[in-house]
C-alpha cells in the first residue's frame, strides 16, 4: 500500500510565481474541526492560519502561514483549524 504522506515545504516567492499559485482559487475557513477525504492530489499555499491535520494512522502534521502543502490522493484525515485559514489551492 502506498504511504499517504503530507508534504510541507517553504517555497520562495519566485517558485510560487512560477507555479502560478497566486492565480489559484482561495479557500477560507474559521476555527473548526472536521473529517476530510482527498479524491485528488491537492497543492496549497497558506496565506493565513494554523492547522493540525491528523491522519487515520495517528500521524499529526502542523502547518500554517507561508507553508506550501501537498496532500496525496486518497488521504483520509481530520482537519483541526486552530487559527482561521486562507489558502490558495489547486487539485491535480
Amino acid at each position: 500500500m502506498e504511504k499517504m504522506e503530507i508534504k510541507v515545504n517553504r517555497l520562495t516567492q519566485d517558485e510560487l510565481e512560477k507555479r502560478g499559485v497566486f492565480s489559484w482559487p482561495v479557500w477560507e475557513k474559521g476555527v473548526s474541526r472536521f473529517d476530510w477525504q482527498y479524491d485528488g492530489t491537492e497543492e496549497c499555499y497558506f496565506l493565513e492560519g494554523k492547522v493540525v491535520v491528523e491522519t487515520k494512522d495517528g500521524k499529526r502534521v502542523e502547518f500554517g502561514k507561508g507553508d506550501f502543502v501537498t496532500f496525496p490522493d486518497g488521504l483520509a484525515c481530520t482537519w483541526d483549524i486552530k487559527e482561521p485559514v486562507r489558502k490558495h489551492y489547486n487539485f491535480k
